[in-house]
């Protein structure tokens, strides 16, 4: 299997700046990855995703392999082709989404037998199968080995519990992936909220990973409930436990004050489906926190979204008329704010990785703590 090169660049305390190279190109760290659920950034275009800077998308098993499903997706060229893009991709394993549907699915060793939400149709979704939709029929450059979302809250027999099926799990995502080229796989680090948890997965997956397996290391289990500040104490003891010469992603994080919190604790890839999520409900995201277009304040308020971010939907449609859309239900204006919220979180994590290379990130995060009011 491919461990691709991580060169870091500048760090500054934990936070770290530099490169993860992929045969498909390269992606600057840290890093967001816009959510491409069912092979779309909803509402907006592929180029409009690759202008406001993204490097890589996030492809969901789940999804894809329901419909149109994953076969026909490989049938049509894979997930690049079919989806028009043609940078990086990591997919997820899908055990979140079949976590989430607790009242559909059936846990064993063997995986995991859950009931479509479209049809009602059963499917067994294994580490192998997996592996396989992920990788060999999506053509995925990252894929997720298969976990157990850990439910909060839990009890530390319970987390344990959880966190041993995601360590068999990975053992067999490895095996399955086995030596391909181009492609990599990423283990991720379970236990909840409890140390001695995240540190046995953390390394467990590191010895697993010790003859070149695994190409970079996920935290999972957050952003389920537990709230902001304990989501960062996590973070403090997990990342002590993860190798430097990997790369470490957040899975399903966040908001802009989680990202610059994580990245202070050594994180350098994201993803979330906050910007076109909220985007399509009249959210516009700043630096302070987000607020609603629709307010009877922006009727008449001809400055754009935000003229300091090089994006059109930011930058070339007043207040006003974004407002009018919204109001109006009109289409294009959930289209322009998923545009302009995916620029603007683009933007911060471009201003981030500056800030960490001109060794001026901790009065970064210092001047963000301060303003944010979300």
């Amino acid at each position: 299997m491919a461990v691709f090169p991580f060169d870091i660049h500048a760090r500054e305390g934990k936070a770290r700046t530099g490169v993860l190279r992929t045969p498909r190109g390269d992606i600057r760290t840290p890093a967001f990855m816009p959510v491409g659920t069912a092979g779309t950034v909803k509402g907006v275009y592929m180029d409009q995703v690759k202008g406001t800077g993204a490097d890589i998308i996030l492809g969901n098993t789940y999804h894809l392999m329901l419909r149109p499903g994953a076969e026909r997706v490989k049938k049509l060229g894979g997930l690049h082709k079919f989806g028009g893009w043609s940078g990086p991709i990591l997919t997820d394993s899908g055990g979140f989404q079949v976590w989430s549907l607790s009242k559909l699915r059936k846990m064993s060793e063997a995986g995991v037998e859950f009931q479509s939400h479209l049809d009602g149709s059963r499917h067994m979704l294994s580490p192998e199968r997996s592996i396989e939709i992920q990788a060999d029929l999506l053509g995925a450059d990252i894929s997720m080995q298969l976990d157990e979302c850990t439910a909060f809250p839990s009890t530390h027999e319970q987390a344990k519990s959880s966190m041993e099926l995601s360590l068999r799990w990975g053992r067999r995502s490895l095996e399955a992936f086995g030596e391909r080229e181009s492609q990599t796989l990423f283990a991720i680090v379970q236990g909840s909220t409890f140390p001695d948890l995240r540190e046995k997965s953390a390394i467990s997956s590191r010895t697993e990973g010790a003859a070149g397996g695994y190409g970079g290391y996920a935290i999972g289990g957050l952003a389920v409930g537990e709230g902001h500040e304990m989501m960062c104490e996590v973070l403090d003891f997990t990342t002590l436990h993860l190798p430097e010469d990997r790369p470490r992603y957040l899975m399903g994080v966040g908001k802009p004050i989680d990202l610059v919190e994580a990245v202070a604790r050594g994180v350098d890839m994201f993803d979330c489906v906050i910007p076109t999520r909220s985007g399509r409900h009249g959210q516009v995201w700043t630096d302070t926190g987000p607020y609603n277009i629709k307010r009877a304040e922006f009727s008449e308020d001809e400055s754009p979204l935000d003229e300091t971010i090089s994006c059109e939907a930011s930058n070339a449609y007043s207040k006003a008329y974004v407002h009018h859309l919204v109001r109006s239900k009109e289409m294009l204006g959930g289209m322009i704010l998923s545009w302009h919220n995916i620029a603007y979180f683009e933007d911060l994590m471009a201003r981030i990785r500056s800030a960490i290379f001109e060794q001026r990130f901790e009065a970064f995060v210092e001047e963000f703590r301060k303003n944010w009011r979300g």
